[in-house]
């Protein structure tokens, strides 16, 4: 009986082709959208799973407040690890990393340099402790020395063969010589370590070994035993303050308290952060990698749930449209004795049929699709073909979709009654009627939901780009690595201004751009208390580094060099001002100090103060900030004139290979940088105006179907108001109407909920837009011009119409 069932469910579908398409095209859609949707959220949850015991790993963070300043830090000190694998038995092993950034390598004696992205110094339980295998050398042995490093098998085979590497010598930044003793495969792509290449001998650095409880600039990692709950270690962990950090904090401030720390406002707090959470959870401060967030999980959800309901929505009313030709089929299996359970279980297989066929369709489409996917989601995600869970998975849903889609055209078919239907009269109750509604209104809905989400997230983003930064990015070339012309730093950046289409340039430690940095507690002369440190980020820069970006001096000025007192000399930007307690005319001649231990402080004097300028992300406020007069050859900011920027660079990349020869070449432009920050709202943005379109789409073909269905019903209707005198134009406005008002529902429903949404989205940032009246306006707007786009075709096609064929169904 099945095996007829399937065959007779084959031949209706090749009866009606044009329906078929557009029922398996509309489900193809919405299966496909929801398959990459699905394996992208599978990639996001399963970020650092692969880890060895991943789920007794937590990392130490920070919440701190001092100095004015609030830290949500994503490290801890140097001497914690040792200390809690002493004093706690719940910890079974620790492994800390501190980060350096990119690095120049290179083979000893050799004269190129490669330049690897990421590095970090690391502790020799790195392997045992996340489970890590060594492609060549002695895991027992590695990285226990100093001067020693492994490398990932891709940095390696930069430099050697794989086999050869142990042993072998590379010079770091032009200093440095360290000795290979370990490869290891790349690490995975949804590991915190993905970027990381070089790994360096914690052994070597010898800041690591120092009892210094008040910096912060481990990544401190520890694996709890079995038997422990991470909830009965983490009123132990706050001891650590009592026992640790408060008294040697008591040896540069003498006389502090904890209740004196407190009363004060300040607070310190350790907190355990879960390995596998770290991804989409921890948005502290210099992260190891970029993270995501949980909410754009739960946004996609949504959105893959909504293309398959909407897909499944879409179905039900292009079967239900289309069962009034399938009436007197009904009616004739009725009449030979069909019963209402046999033609449930017809139509519910033909339903199956066509999810299986959809889903060939989705397959094919989502593996098409997979290399853009990819690019705009920023993933390296694989359909797993030859994985059983993932074929169980599609099919048990495909079968399930099938059935759901197929449920109610199944049993309001079922429902005919045979003497009606064989006289070509097919009832249609206002309850059907009424569900077919309401599945409309819930398709348009989530599609004016999308509409909004998309303008929100890109007028965001354009506000993003347009907001005034406080200096300028556009035209400025950034140049890496400038340290790695040694004593030809400054001749190099002398040259560079010299050409034409330059009009300065500057050298300085760090720019307005995304990179790791940290706060430097200072005291105001006279005062060496607690209470009065003030927290600030502390850069060097030289005479030329506000007239190149462009900011602006409110008070005091800028550094020269005919002053010899400059090289002691700092500018303070607008928010230094309230940690300070003085208004900027105030500010300037004030001395301060880094140095609280010496008799004999070096103090630097205030000699300007620049308007404030967003050097972190707007999703933050503007933190204190000092400027130093200071020698520093990190990095060099070029301002180009308007013109030929690709000549200019060319040009100074002559220059540096002459000055630099065999050093690596390494620019980007200030505006490009900025906006890699955006990265994620930019992709999202993205993904939310792809899915708008293919939800938008298949509310389309289900309103489509609901047209159909409509002019069927009403065919009569029609000839007889023409042959009392009605136009085209006033039928094809009633038969619209209608639908007009399923999209007016839709889009009251839906106005509140997004501009309520998206608003809950906009609190991530410290700068946002408010979002317009109009933006809600427009995406009503598109939804209706839709809707009549996509309705006129058949209220027109059922209007013109001759009414003497249209009386003759009666």
């Amino acid at each position: 009986m099945f095996k007829n069932h399937i065959k007779i469910a084959w031949r209706s579908l090749k009866k009606q082709p044009f329906f078929t398409f557009l029922n398996t095209f509309g489900l193809a859609i919405g299966m496909a959208g929801a398959l990459l949707i699905s394996l992208y959220i599978y990639d996001e949850l399963g970020f650092d799973k692969m880890f060895a015991d991943a789920n007794r790993i937590y990392r130490i963070d920070a919440d701190i407040k001092f100095g004015g300043a609030e830290i949500d830090a994503a490290q801890s000190s140097a001497p914690m690890a040792a200390t809690l694998q002493r004093d706690f038995p719940q910890v079974e092993s620790t492994v800390r990393f501190r980060d350096q950034g990119s690095m120049l390598l290179k083979l000893d004696g050799a004269k190129d340099n490669i330049k690897e992205l990421q590095t970090t110094y690391v502790d020799s339980t790195f392997f045992d402790f996340f489970g890590i295998k060594l492609l060549a050398g002695d895991i027992k042995a590695a990285l226990t020395q100093p001067n020693t490093l492994l490398l990932t098998k891709t940095a390696a085979e930069k430099h050697f063969e794989v086999q050869n590497a142990l042993g072998q010598s590379l010079v770091l930044n032009n200093r440095d010589t360290y000795t290979v003793v370990g490869v290891i495969d790349d690490l995975p792509k949804n590991s915190f370590l993905r970027d990381h290449s070089v790994f360096l001998a914690m052994a070597a650095l010898a800041d690591s070994r120092e009892n210094l409880w008040g910096n912060t600039n481990y990544y401190t990692f520890i694996k709890l035993l079995p038997t422990v709950k991470v909830e009965d270690f983490q009123a132990p962990l706050q001891s650590v303050l009592d026992n640790y950090l408060l008294p040697w904090a008591q040896q540069v401030f003498p006389g502090l308290t904890k209740e004196s720390f407190a009363a004060s406002g300040n607070y310190y707090r350790y907190h355990t952060m879960p390995l596998t959470n770290i991804h989409l959870y921890s948005s502290r401060q210099s992260e190891m990698s970029a993270n995501s967030s949980i909410q754009n999980v739960y946004i996609l959800s949504f959105i893959a749930l909504f293309l398959i309901v909407l897909a499944s929505v879409n179905f039900m009313n292009l079967s239900t449209a289309h069962s009034l030709k399938r009436a007197k089929e009904v009616g004739i299996r009725k009449t030979l004795g069909s019963n209402k359970l046999e033609l449930v279980r017809q139509f519910l297989i033909e339903s199956g049929l066509i999810s299986f066929i959809s889903l060939l369709l989705a397959l094919l489409l989502a593996l098409v699709v997979l290399p853009f996917f990819n690019d705009l989601s920023g993933k390296s995600i694989s359909i797993p073909y030859a994985s059983p869970f993932f074929w169980l998975t599609i099919l048990v849903t495909t079968v399930l979709l099938g059935l759901f889609s197929g449920s109610y055209p199944a049993f309001f078919m079922s429902r005919f009654m045979p003497v009606k239907t064989l006289k070509g009269a097919v009832q249609t109750n206002a309850r059907g009627g009424g569900i077919r509604n309401a599945l409309v209104v819930f398709q348009f809905a989530i599609s004016v939901l999308l509409i909004i989400a998309t303008l929100v997230v890109y007028q965001q983003l354009n506000f993003i780009q347009g907001k005034d930064l406080g200096f300028t990015k556009e035209q400025i070339l950034l140049i890496d690595d400038t340290f790695a012309a040694g004593n030809q730093t400054n001749t190099f950046k002398d040259e560079v201004v010299k050409l034409g289409q330059v009009q300065s340039a500057t050298l300085s430690s760090f720019l307005p751009t995304p990179s790791s940095r940290s706060n430097t507690s200072f005291f105001s002369e006279g005062s060496r208390e607690q209470e009065s440190a003030i927290q600030m980020q502390i850069w060097n820069v030289d005479k030329d580094y506000i007239p190149t970006l462009n900011m602006e001096l409110t008070t005091g000025r800028n550094f020269d060099d005919r002053f010899g007192t400059d090289s002691t000399a700092v500018i303070v930007n607008e928010a230094a001002l309230p940690v300070l307690g003085v208004e900027a005319k105030e500010a300037l001649g004030m001395r301060i100090s880094q140095s609280i231990d010496s008799e004999e402080p070096e103090y630097y004097t205030i000699v300007g103060v620049v308007k404030n300028f967003h050097y972190e992300s707007l999703r933050e406020d503007i933190g204190a900030l000092c400027l130093l007069m200071g020698r520093s050859n990190e990095n060099m900011a070029v301002k180009l004139k308007p013109g030929d920027f690709s000549s200019t660079i060319a040009s100074i990349e002559n220059v540096w290979k002459k000055l630099a020869p065999g050093q690596p070449f390494s620019y980007r432009f200030m505006d490009d940088s900025f906006n890699t920050v955006y990265d994620a709202e930019q992709r999202l943005g993205k993904i939310f105006m792809v899915f708008s379109i293919l939800s938008i789409l298949i509310a389309c073909l289900g309103l489509f179907g609901l047209a159909t269905f409509n002019a069927q019903k009403r065919t009569k209707e029609i000839g007889v108001r023409k042959v009392l005198g009605a136009s085209v134009s006033q039928i094809s406005y009633r038969l619209t109407l209608d639908f007009l008002k399923l999209v007016g529902i839709a889009i009251v429903v839906s106005l509140p909920l997004g501009w309520y949404a998206m608003n809950k989205w906009l609190e991530d940032f410290s700068y946002r837009i408010e979002i317009n009246w109009w933006v809600l306006a427009l995406a009503g707007f598109l939804a209706i011009a839709i809707a009549i786009i996509t309705v006129s075709y058949q209220s027109i096609k059922a209007a013109i119409v001759n009414p003497v064929k249209s009386l003759r169904t009666e």
